[in-house]
This record gives structure tokens, C-alpha cells and sequence, in this order.
């Protein structure tokens, strides 16, 4: 019996490699992802840190140079935070990219699959119908052999 071959498994074997390393992008990008938002979580605590410093400020007596100053620092945490919102949608556009380059790449590793499963069935029907008429062809000798035979 011949050897099954598909004749693009060259090309199975890169979407099979392309599926790996899109993985591997999207593990990169929830990374990233989540990188960013312990960031913007970090920023977030500081300002309350310093809301809290300032309550603290305005029940003891002090300076006005240290509420301006904490004032200020508030401040300047609310724009931190926003830039590093955008950083936050930024790294989850990127994660939505590579997750429908995979979703992409996975279909078309399907479909080659699916084609060389066809081609295996297709195969297996032309081996099974040449074995077939090896049979016939073996039976029509037999039996031509016996009526020679019998003459």
C-alpha cells in the first residue's frame, strides 16, 4: 500500500508556526496589558496617598506653601493618570490586534486541516478502489486459468 503524502503540509507546518508565534504574541500583549494597568493602579494609589496626606494637612495647622505643594501634587497625579489611561488603551487595542491576528491564523490552520483530512479520505477511496480491481483482475485470471484448464 503507497504512502499517504499531503502535498502541502510545507504550508500546514508554517500556519502551525505562525499559530505558535501569534500566541506568543498575545501572551506578550496581555502582558503588557496587564503591566500597564498595575501602573495606572499604582497611580491611583499615590493620589489617594496624597489626598490622604492633604486631610491631614488641613486638620493640623500648616503652611500654605504645603497644601498648595499637595495641591500641586494632586495635580500632577490626575495628568499622570490620564496619560497612563491612554497607555492602558493603547496596550488594549494592541492585546484586541494580535488576538484576531490569532483568531485569523487559527481559521486558516482549520482550513488546511480540513484539505488534508479531504485528501487523506481521497486517498484512502483510490487505494481501496485500485485494491479492488487488483482483486477482480486476480479473480478474472483465476478463473480464466480454471476454464483453460477444464478444456
Amino acid at each position: 500500500m503507497a504512502k499517504f503524502r499531503y502535498r502541502m503540509q510545507s504550508i500546514l507546518n508554517i500556519k502551525y508556526q505562525l499559530e505558535t508565534q501569534a500566541k506568543i504574541e498575545v501572551g506578550r500583549a496581555q502582558m503588557r496589558m496587564q503591566e500597564e494597568e498595575e501602573k495606572l493602579q499604582n497611580l491611583f494609589d499615590r493620589k489617594e496617598a496624597y489626598f490622604e496626606e492633604g486631610r491631614r494637612m488641613r486638620e493640623d495647622a500648616v503652611s500654605v506653601t504645603d497644601l498648595r505643594d499637595n495641591r500641586n501634587a494632586l495635580i500632577v497625579m490626575d495628568d499622570l493618570i490620564a496619560a497612563q489611561q491612554f497607555e492602558v488603551m493603547k496596550a488594549a487595542e494592541a492585546l484586541e490586534l494580535a488576538r484576531a491576528k490569532l483568531t485569523e491564523i487559527m481559521q486558516e490552520r482549520k482550513m488546511h486541516e480540513k484539505l488534508k483530512e479531504k485528501a487523506l479520505l481521497q486517498f484512502l477511496e483510490d487505494e481501496k478502489k485500485a485494491e479492488a480491481k487488483v482483486v477482480d483482475e486476480l479473480t478474472s485470471y483465476t478463473y480464466g486459468q480454471r476454464g483453460e484448464n477444464q478444456k
